[in-house]
């Protein structure tokens, strides 16, 4: 085993990037970046009936995206390409034939029926869905018949029936398992492709990898691939298996209670860094129990030793509070150009920079996603509408006489500064004998198409003096 930590994300390109997969990749990657090692990119494409076309470079530009650099990768290259599995069949096979030479794996012919037939026996007697080894002691003369024949086989691992299997987990620390219950895995296929099984202990052994940081759903495969590294007389890597993630009714995340694509968590605007912030501290917290965290500070406190061994709960409150954050604290400019799909998609001009800016500067601080922030500032791109309750308080009397005062006020002033706002509503309220909402309800209504809002001086400095005079003169006599 090399000295220098390596370790690696290996997603099957079967549709989206799951959050619980963008967590295995941030916390592999926080691992490598703490300990100065090399974060590795492989894709596990041996399972060809949910290969989905595609996938792979949706999720490489999802990583992308998120922020989330690798070191080697199936678009990069490096030292040990190629990086996905289905361009290393050859190998997988070379190492199966090991096994079987060794008695460490046999051929098995049993055919889908059969074993769909003891399935079901099983299912009826509720015993755990295994497979009961009826090719595990053929004759070398039965086998050589097989095989001449051509008879479809698939490989399996030959594990012990007697005993424990004990191993250290950097989260559980010791986990024994009874050997009896663990299955004789599938290794290579009848389509000759190798299973996850076979395939991941043969890369991480040939890349080098140090740690394996994955999630929880495959502790109780664990003893089958450390069968196989002392099956080759290989080193063991050390094992980290990640905590569940879980619903707020605390059953297993799922995408039939919300979403679980990162895509769709972008798309709907969710910025990355309020995405990555969010998800390290799904079982993880850092020692001074903070929650706002750069990527960069991550990167320097993150540890193994602070997972949790719990599930943790995916609090989507908690997501849209600390997304909200990043909103409003984040560079204005930097905000104003991940919202642009947004307006754009809306059928908005943006193309005056300088009210754009002022637009999404006041929008932020109204929304907890940009998917929020038409609703907040369409009235700035649009003709406003008004419900019949509207309409009643701009036909009022006294509402009319303030746009005209408005209108001819405004129309002597150079410029809109807050302090000529302030005079203006100051000699409206003392000409017209009017204060409180029934000033300010008629001019909000009139600039922004609702009674409640931002403040006027706001809405006012992002329309300018042209489209306020514009927008109170649509409504005198409506």
């Amino acid at each position: 085993m090399c000295n220098k930590i390596r370790v690696r994300f290996a997603p099957s390109p079967t549709g989206f990037l799951h959050v619980g997969g963008l967590r295995t990749a941030l916390f592999n990657y926080l691992f490598a970046q703490k300990n100065n090692g090399e974060f590795i990119l492989r894709i596990e494409d041996t399972d060809r009936k949910r290969y989905v076309s595609g996938a792979l470079e949706n999720l490489i530009s999802t990583l992308k995206a998120i922020g989330l650099t690798y070191d080697e990768g199936p678009d990069i290259g490096g030292p040990f390409a190629p990086y996905v599995q289905s361009e290393r069949t050859g190998l997988y096979k070379k190492y199966a034939q090991k096994l079987l030479d060794s008695g460490n794996a046999y051929y098995c012919f049993c055919s889908e029926e059969r074993l769909e037939k003891l399935r079901e026996e099983r299912r009826e007697r509720k015993l755990s869905l295994m497979y009961d080894g009826k090719c595990r002691n053929l004759s070398k003369k039965e086998i050589e018949e097989k095989l001449e024949k051509n008879a479809p086989y698939v490989i399996r691992l030959k594990f012990p029936k007697e005993g424990k299997t004990v191993f250290y987990d950097k989260v559980r620390e010791k986990v024994e398992v009874e050997n009896n219950l663990v299955e004789d895995q599938i290794l290579i296929k009848a389509d000759g492709f190798p299973t996850y099984h076979l395939a991941n202990v043969i890369d991480d052994h040939l890349m080098k990898i140090t740690h394996i940081i994955r999630g929880e759903e495959w502790l109780s495969s664990t003893p089958k691939h450390i069968f196989l590294y002392q099956a080759f007389g290989w080193e063991l890597p050390k094992f980290v298996h990640l905590p569940l993630l879980l619903n707020p009714d605390k059953s297993k995340l799922s995408k039939r209670q919300g979403d679980v694509a990162v895509e769709s968590y972008l798309e709907k605007g969710y910025l990355p860094e309020a995405l990555l912030n969010f998800i390290a501290l799904l079982g993880w917290h850092a020692a001074d129990d903070r929650e706002i965290y750069s990527l960069q500070e991550l990167e320097k406190v993150f540890s193994i030793k602070r997972i949790t061994k719990s599930g943790a709960v995916f609090d989507f409150e908690k997501l849209n509070w600390m997304n909200g954050h990043y909103l409003r604290n984040l560079g204005l400019k930097y905000v104003a150009e991940k919202a642009k799909p947004f307006f754009e998609n809306a059928g908005f001009d943006i193309s005056n920079k300088k009210k754009y800016l002022k637009v999404v500067s006041m929008g932020r601080k109204r929304i907890s996603n940009l998917s929020e922030i038409i609703a907040q500032t369409e009235m700035f791109y649009k003709d406003l509408k008004f419900s019949n309750e509207e309409k009643e308080i701009i036909s009022d009397e006294n509402s009319q006489k303030i746009y005209l005062l408005w209108i001819e006020e405004i129309s002597k002033l150079q410029d809109l500064s807050n302090e000529d706002i302030g005079n203006l509503l100051k000699k409206t309220s003392e000409i017209l004998s009017v204060r409180g909402k029934e000033l300010y309800f008629p001019i909000r209504i009139a600039l922004y198409g609702k009674c409640h809002g931002p403040d006027l001086p706001m809405i006012i400095d992002i329309l300018g003096k042209d489209e306020v005079v514009k927008r109170l003169k649509n409504l005198l006599s409506v």
